[in-house]
Order: structure tokens, then C-alpha cells, then sequence
């Protein structure tokens, strides 16, 4: 095995949306950064409501006008009982330029931002991609080094792993978690419809958990449906036509005719937050360092705020 003798500054691990804002965002603060990780597998369909804060983050890295269009505005934010009880709450509704907002977030598909995100990385001259395995990470007084599958030692004084929930950097940190499941598990899917949503957000509260459907550019929409397991996987199950006429009920059809389009996730849900957030020259960030349920769009938004801020401290 051969060492990298090349003279990075930081290593980032992991190549998902927040590993690739990490490293663009420590390459354009001037440091010297070698991204390291495989692509996000093809099959993720979840989505992202993008809030201010992230926008505004991606919009200062040159990355937000290369995705813009490929996002739809939460302009409206619907709350709906639908828990079937005698006594329900009544429906409620936000508006965004009630609060002086254009939008209480956008909406884009994670393969998009991450799309936008590579494009902008290969842009940058203090960046470069090693598209390869991590298979182990090491640290010393004064540096951190990360072994790779095809061969090869990378070392630079700072690693920020955003390696997801299973996170090497995190072991290799020795930094322990909190961990709490539910007996939950959201679907996610992305469909057509024959209603225009009106860039509203509708969210119904039902027994076994949210089930909420957000705009996406055009008559389209992502729903992040919460279920018990059993009935996630049977669900989920379903053929195309069967999966559409038991989403259509599902948002009592405020959308038309519903047609799913491929592709669909299963998430167990629970809540992982690591007990430092940095130790031993790694820094974690994403899903490495907090795992949260896809509920109020907290999740990516979080591991957005972890890469710009661990990019502005490394600068």
C-alpha cells in the first residue's frame, strides 16, 4: 500500500449531499480538500425541503442557481386531523408572506441537489474527487489518515466524516451515540397528479404517524408516509396501480388522480445523536453525527448548517 503524500488540508468522507456540501464549502474557504465516497445509490427517491438557511448557504457556494429550477416553493403549509377520533382539530393552514417570506422552504429531489452539488465540486481547483471505498480511518497526535479499498493511504490534519449512521469516522473517533427507535417506518415515493398543488405542503395526522405530501416543479409531489413496519412493507408492496388508488386515499384525493412514478423507500425511523460532534482530528457531520425522523424537514437541513459550519471554523 501506497501513502498520499499530496498535501491536503481535509479529507471528507462520504459522498452524499452533505459530504459534498462539506467539501465544496471548505474548497472555496481556500482549503485544500480531497472528497472521498461512492455516489449516492440510484434508487433514493426522498426529497428535501431546502429551508432559508440552506438555501441561502447553497446560493453563497455557486450551487443554488444550478438546481433552482428543479425545486418548487412551500408557499403553503397544511395541518390536517386525520386521526379519525369523534373530537378532531381543525384543519390549519400557513401562509409564507404572512411572516414576510417568499416560501417556508423548496422542495428538490435529493439526486438533483447532489447533481448540482458535483457539478459545482468539479469546478473548484482545491477540490478533487476519489471515487472510491473507505474501508478504515486512523488518527494520530497530529493528522488523521483514511485507507481505501483500491489501495492507497490519504492523510490530512482535519477528516470530517459525513459517512451516514453507520459512520467509520465515528468509530474511529471512538465517540459513542444515543440511540431511541420507534415502531415506525416511513414510505417515501414520488408521483404525478392531475390537480395542481398551489405550492402547499399538506401534512395529515393520522394514527400510526404523518402523512405528508410536498410540492415538487410541475403537477408532481413527494410523500413521506408514516406506517407501522408491517404495514410499510405491505404497502410498499403493492403494484404500481394498486400503491397510486392507496395514496389517493390517503390525502383524500386533494391532488386528483394519483400515478406513482418508480422507485420507493423504506426508512425505520428513530432518533442517533452522537455524543461529540468532534474528537481526535474527525468532525462529524450528517447523519454521522444526528439521525432524525423526515418530519418538520430537519434531517439534511441540520447536515447542511454541520458542513457550512465545520467549513467556516477549518477556513
Amino acid at each position: 500500500m501506497t501513502n498520499d503524500k499530496r498535501a491536503f488540508q481535509a479529507i471528507v468522507v462520504g459522498g452524499g449531499p452533505a459530504g459534498l456540501t462539506a467539501a465544496v464549502a471548505l474548497a472555496a474557504g481556500g482549503v485544500a480538500t480531497v472528497l472521498v465516497g461512492k455516489k449516492p445509490a440510484p434508487g433514493d427517491n426522498r426529497t428535501t425541503a431546502l429551508l432559508a438557511s440552506s438555501v441561502t448557504a447553497l446560493e453563497t457556494l455557486g450551487v443554488w442557481p444550478l438546481c433552482h429550477e428543479q425545486s418548487a416553493p412551500l408557499s403553503f403549509l397544511r395541518i390536517v386531523d386525520d386521526t379519525g377520533r369523534l373530537w378532531r382539530a381543525p384543519a390549519v393552514k400557513f401562509e409564507a408572506d404572512e411572516i414576510g417570506l417568499e416560501a417556508f422552504g423548496w422542495n428538490i429531489e435529493n439526486r438533483m441537489l447532489v447533481e448540482a452539488l458535483t457539478q459545482r465540486a468539479h469546478t473548484l481547483p482545491n477540490l478533487e474527487i476519489v471515487e472510491d471505498e473507505v474501508l478504515g480511518v486512523a488518527t494520530t497526535a497530529d493528522h488523521a489518515a483514511v485507507e481505501l479499498r483500491h489501495g492507497g493511504m490519504l492523510a490530512a490534519p482535519l477528516v470530517v466524516g459525513a459517512d451516514g449512521r453507520k459512520s467509520l469516522c465515528r468509530e474511529a473517533a471512538l465517540i459513542d451515540i444515543d440511540e431511541h427507535r420507534t415502531r415506525q417506518v416511513a414510505l417515501t415515493v414520488c408521483f404525478r397528479h392531475t390537480r395542481p398543488h398551489h405550492e402547499t405542503s399538506t401534512e395529515f395526522h393520522t394514527p400510526t404517524g404523518q402523512c405528508t405530501v410536498v410540492p415538487l416543479p410541475g403537477n408532481r409531489s413527494s410523500l413521506v408516509w408514516v406506517l407501522d413496519p408491517a404495514a410499510a412493507e405491505e404497502t410498499a408492496a403493492l403494484g404500481d396501480a394498486d400503491l397510486s388508488a392507496a395514496i389517493e386515499r390517503a390525502i383524500h384525493s386533494i391532488l386528483g388522480k394519483v400515478e406513482v412514478e418508480a422507485g420507493r423507500g423504506l426508512f425505520p425511523l428513530g432518533v442517533v445523536t452522537a455524543r461529540s460532534f468532534g474528537r481526535n482530528r474527525i468532525a462529524l457531520v450528517g447523519e454521522a453525527a444526528h439521525v432524525i425522523p423526515p418530519v418538520g424537514a430537519q434531517g439534511l437541513n441540520l447536515g447542511l448548517r454541520d458542513a457550512a459550519t465545520i467549513a467556516e471554523l477549518a477556513a
